[in-house]
C-alpha cells in the first residue's frame, strides 16, 4: 500500500468509525465516531496544530493501521513543552509524545517510540535511526549529529524515532535470542513506528506530512538502506551515513579480527604501535593531496605507497619485537582488517564477504572504536579493552547467530561456519542492507544523501564505495547521479577523526526534494578539538579535496574537488 493510499485510508477511517484511532477511555462507537468526525471538520478552520496535546494520552491504535503485524499501538503520554520551558531549545512550543508498539508475541519486547510535533509546523516529517544494537529511545529532540545547531524540531519539523523493539544499550545483543525482536531490529520496527507516527501526524494537523524523510547513520544508515529497499513507497529522501549495509559481513570480520588479536600467540598490537602506524601513513601520505594538514585526502594516491608504509613499519627478521616496529604477527593483525573478510559461501543478495579497511591511509585505530587496549581478552568483553569490531562481532555470534551466551567466538570459523551457515544466510537476509534494486525508490522521485569517511575505524567505507558501485552497476550511472549523492571525507572516522565534518545534509535533502536543487560540492566545518572552525569541501565521490597551491589552507576555497 503506497503512501498516499495509507493516508486515504487514515482520514475515511477518523471520519466514519473511529475504530483504528481511538481513545483508550470507555466511550462508544458512535460517540468516538461523533468526535473523530467533528474534529476533522473543524480543521480548516483551526490553525494547523489542531487537537490539544494533552488528547492524545491513552489514545489505542488498531492494528489494522499498521500494514506489519502488531498487537496494536499505545500513547502512553502527551504533554506540551512550552518555548519556555527550562531545557526546551527548539525555538517554540511542541506535544512530546511517548508511546509503545506491541508485539506479537507477548513474551517480545514492545517498540517503544517518541513523537514530537511542532506547533510551527512546516508540513514535513522525519524519523531518526538509532545506532549500534539501538535498544534506546530515539528522541527527535536534538540536533543531528554532525549538523549544525538548530534541530530539525525547532525548523517545523514533526520528529519521530523508537528503541528498534528491545531495551538495552547499544553494546547489548542478548535480544538475538528473541525472532521476533530480532525481526523488529532487521526492518520491522522502522515500518510499525512510520505507520503509528503518520496516523498520529494526521490526526495532529488534520492531513499527511507533504514530505516524509529519514536520517541515521551507522545502525541508522544501515535502517535508511532498509527503508528505501523495502518500503520504497514511504519516504521522498534519505540521509544514510556511515551505513552498517553489510550487518553480518562487519560482524564476522570484527570476531576475525579478535582471534587474530587475541587467538595467536603475538597477535595483539599495543596502542603505541597503532599510533606509529597512523603517524607513519601521515609522514607518506599527508603531502600528497598538495599540503600538510593532518589528513589524508588523495587515499588512493597513499595506497601506491602502502607496500612502502608496511615495510617501513616491519621489524626486521632477526628481532622479535620492538617498540617502533611490528613484529609478522602483529602485522598480520592488522593485514587482517585491511585485506576483509573473503568467504566461500553466499549471503544474502549474493554477499560474498566483508572489503577491508584503509589501515594504511590515515586510519587512526587508537581511540575508543579502535582495536584492542588489553592484551588479554576480558571475561566481559568491552569496547575500549578488546575492540569495538571484536565485542560486538562476539556478541552477535553468541545471541543471534549460535544462540548460546557461553559459545567462544575464537573458535567459530567465519569461512567454515558448519551448522550455524543457514542462521548466518538467514540473519544477512533479515538484518543486512545489500539489496542493490532500489529501482522503486527511484521511480517515484526519492533521493539519498549517504556521507562517510574514509578513515572510518567501524564500517568500512569501502563497503559503502562498493554498494555504490553495485548501484551503477545495475541502473547506470546517470540514475544513480539523479537520485544520489555519495560524500566520502578524508579524515573522517566513526563520528571522531582529524576532520569532523559538520554539514546541513537535511537542508540539502529537502531543497533537492522540494526544489529539486541537487546538490554538488558542499562545505563543511571542522568539529575537532585541535582544528574547530576550519573548512573543506565536500566532494562527490570519487573526487577529494586538494590544495590549489595558494591561499588559507584553513579555508573550503583554497581547495579543489580532484579526481583521484
Amino acid at each position: 500500500m503506497t503512501r498516499r493510499e495509507r493516508v486515504a485510508r487514515i482520514t475515511t477511517t477518523m471520519r466514519t468509525t473511529g475504530r483504528l484511532v481511538g481513545l483508550a477511555t470507555v466511550m462508544s462507537v458512535a460517540a468516538l465516531a461523533w468526535l473523530a468526525m467533528h474534529r476533522t471538520a473543524a480543521i480548516a478552520k483551526q490553525t494547523p496544530f489542531a487537537m490539544h496535546c494533552a488528547e492524545f494520552a491513552g489514545m489505542w491504535l488498531s492494528p489494522d493501521l499498521i500494514e506489519m503485524p502488531t498487537a496494536g499501538a499505545l500513547v502512553e503520554t502527551a504533554a506540551m513543552v512550552e518555548a519556555s520551558a527550562p531545557g526546551n531549545q527548539q525555538g517554540g512550543e511542541y506535544c512530546r509524545i511517548t508511546g509503545r508498539i506491541k508485539a506479537l508475541n507477548p513474551t517480545t519486547p514492545d517498540i517503544r517510540f517518541d513523537l514530537n510535533l511542532p506547533r510551527r509546523w512546516n508540513g514535513r516529517a522525519l524519523q531518526i535511526g538509532g545506532g549500534g544494537y539501538d535498544g534506546v529511545i530515539v528522541s527527535g529532540i536534538g540536533v543531528m549529529p554532525f549538523s549544525p545547531d538548530r534541530a530539525p524540531l525547532a525548523q517545523g519539523y514533526a520528529t519521530f524515532g523508537d528503541d528498534s523493539g528491545h531495551v538495552g544499550d547499544s553494546s547489548l545483543a542478548q535480544f538475538g535470542l528473541v525472532d521476533e525482536a530480532v525481526t523488529n531490529f532487521g526492518y520491522a520496527h522502522l515500518k510499525k513506528t512510520h505507520d503509528v507516527a503518520l496516523a498520529l501526524i494526521a490526526r495532529a494537523y488534520g492531513g499527511p506530512p507533504q514530505r516524509m524523510y529519514f536520517a541515521g547513520g551507522s545502525t541508522g544508515g544501515r535502517e535508511g538502506y532498509t527503508v528505501m529497499q523495502r518500503f520504497p513507497d514511504d519516504y521522498d529522501g534519505v540521509i544514510a551515513n556511515s551505513p552498517s549495509l553489510n550487518f553480518s559481513g562487519v560482524r564476522l570480520i570484527g570476531v576475525k579480527l579478535g582471534q587474530a588479536e587475541y587467538g595467536r600467540p603475538g597477535g595483539f598490537v599495543p596502542p603505541a604501535l597503532l599510533e606509529r602506524v597512523y603517524q607513519r601513513t601521515l609522514e607518506v601520505c599527508d603531502r600528497l593531496d598538495g599540503t600538510a594538514d593532518g589528513i589524508v585526502s588523495d587515499v588512493e594516491a597513499c595506497r601506491a605507497h602502502e607496500s612502502q608504509i608496511i615495510d617501513s613499519l616491519r621489524c626486521a627478521l632477526h628481532t622479535s619485537s620492538h617498540d617502533a616496529c611490528l613484529t609478522d604477527a602483529q602485522m598480520a593483525t592488522l593485514l587482517v582488517m585491511r585485506d576483509g573478510l573473503s568467504l566461500p559461501y553466499r549471503l544474502a543478495w549474493d554477499v560474498s564477504g566483508y572489503r577491508g579497511y584503509n589501515v594504511f591511509q590515515g586510519t587512526r585505530l587508537t581511540g575508543a572504536l579502535g582495536l584492542a587496549h588489553q592484551p588479554q581478552r576480558q571475561a566481559a568483553l568491552s569496547f575500549y579493552a578488546n575492540g569495538y569490531l571484536f565485542a560486538q562481532g562476539d556478541g552477535y555470534l553468541r545471541f543471534f547467530v549460535a544462540r548460546d551466551a557461553h559459545f567462544d567466538s575464537l573458535t567459530f570459523d567465519p569461512q567454515r561456519p558448519g551448522k550455524y551457515r543457514a542462521q548466518l544466510l538467514g540473519l544477512s537476509a533479515t538484518i543486512g542492507s545489500m539489496n542493490p534494486d532500489l529501482s522503486r525508490y527511484i521511480a517515484h522521485g526519492g533521493k539519498l544523501l549517504t556521507l562517510q569517511g574514509l578513515a572510518d575505524e567501524v564500517i568500512s567505507p569501502n563497503q559503502t564505495i562498493a554498494y555504490h558501485h553495485a548501484l551503477v552497476a545495475r541502473n547506470g550511472q546517470d540514475a544513480v547521479d539523479r537520485f544520489m549523492r555519495l560524500y566520502m571525507v578524508p579524515g573522517f572516522q566513526h563520528g571522531n577523526g582529524a576532520f569532523i565534518p559538520s554539514v546541513d545534509l537535511l537542508g540539502a535533502l529537502d531543497a533537492w526534494v522540494t526544489r529539486g536543487v541537487a546538490p554538488e560540492t558542499l562545505t563543511a566545518t571542522d568539529l575537532a578539538a585541535a582544528t574547530n572552525g576550519r573548512s573543506r569541501p565536500l566532494c562527490r565521490y570519487p573526487t577529494f579535496p586538494r590544495y590549489v597551491g595558494k591561499g588559507n589552507v584553513n579555508l573550503a576555497s583554497s581547495f579543489i574537488c580532484a579526481q583521484p
